[in-house]
C-alpha cells in the first residue's frame, strides 16, 4: 500500500490566524521528502483551509502526485481542468459539515456524473469517486469509466475497537473485492489512525490510503517528517 498524505489541516492552522505559517507548501515538500507517494488536498467551495494558490504552487513547483478533492461542480471542475493535478477525487460537499460526513451517493446521480468525469478523463486525470462500501455505489462507480474509487473507511474507523468493528471492517473487505472484480483500482480513506489502519493489510488490493488528520495531530508532538514515516511503516 501507497500513502497519500493530506495536508488540509496544515492549512487550516495557518487560516486560525490569518497568516502565513505553518506553510502548506513545506509540509508537502516535507510529507514527500518522508516518503509520501503524493500530496492530497481538499479545495473545498468554501475555502475554510487550503486555498487556490495552495494547490497551484504545490503542482507547479513541488514534483510529487497532486491529488485534488473536489465537489462535483463547475467551479472545481474548471478548476482541474486548468490545473491538470495527477488526480482528482470527487466527494460531496456540505458546508455546515465539519469534515466529509460520507460517501458519494453516485448511485442518484450517476447520468450527472458521468458527464462531469468525461473531461477530466478525457484530459489525463485520474478520477477517483470518494463512494460508501456499498454494492450498488461500487457497481455504478465501474460504469462511470474511472479507474479508481476511494472507500469512505470512516464508520471502520469509529466502529473500531468496539462491537460492531468486524461488520464495518467485512464491508469495506466485501466492497474492495467487488471493485477490483469490476475493473477498479482501490483507494481507502477517513478516519484511518495509527491503530485502527494496521486492519488495511487484511484487504486485498489497496492501492493507496489517503490519511491526514492524524498525521498533522501526531506531527503536533513528533514532527510532521517523523509522523509521515510512522505511518509508512504501518501499512
Amino acid at each position: 500500500m501507497l500513502l497519500g498524505v493530506n495536508i488540509d489541516h496544515v492549512a487550516t492552522l495557518r487560516n486560525a490566524r490569518g497568516g502565513i505559517e505553518p506553510d502548506v507548501f513545506n509540509a508537502a515538500k516535507i510529507c514527500i521528502n518522508a516518503g509520501a507517494n503524493g500530496i492530497t488536498t481538499h479545495l473545498r467551495e468554501d475555502r475554510r483551509h487550503i486555498k487556490d494558490n495552495d494547490v497551484i504552487k504545490i503542482k507547479n513547483e513541488l514534483d510529487c502526485k497532486l491529488n485534488l478533492e473536489m465537489a462535483a461542480t463547475d467551479e472545481m471542475q474548471a478548476i482541474a481542468l486548468k490545473l491538470l493535478p495527477h488526480a482528482c477525487c470527487i466527494v460531496p460537499e456540505r458546508r455546515q459539515e465539519l469534515t466529509t460526513e460520507g460517501g458519494l451517493n453516485i448511485f442518484s446521480q450517476k447520468e450527472y456524473l458521468k458527464e462531469y468525469v468525461k473531461p477530466l478523463l478525457d484530459n489525463g486525470i485520474n478520477v477517483s469517486l470518494f463512494i460508501d462500501a456499498d454494492k450498488k455505489q461500487v457497481e455504478t462507480a465501474a460504469e462511470l469509466g474511472v479507474k479508481f474509487i476511494e472507500l469512505h473507511t470512516g464508520p471502520y474507523s469509529n466502529a473500531f475497537g468496539s462491537s460492531n468493528e468486524e461488520v464495518e471492517f467485512t464491508r469495506l473487505k466485501n466492497a474492495a473485492e467487488l471493485g477490483r472484480s469490476l475493473g477498479l483500482n482501490i483507494n481507502a480513506g477517513h478516519g484511518l489512525n495509527y491503530d485502527n489502519v494496521k486492519r488495511m493489510h487484511e484487504i486485498d488490493g489497496i492501492y493507496e490510503l489517503n490519511i491526514g488528520h492524524s498525521i498533522i495531530s501526531k506531527a503536533v508532538f513528533i514532527g510532521l517528517d517523523n509522523a509521515v514515516k510512522e505511518m509508512i511503516k504501518l501499512i
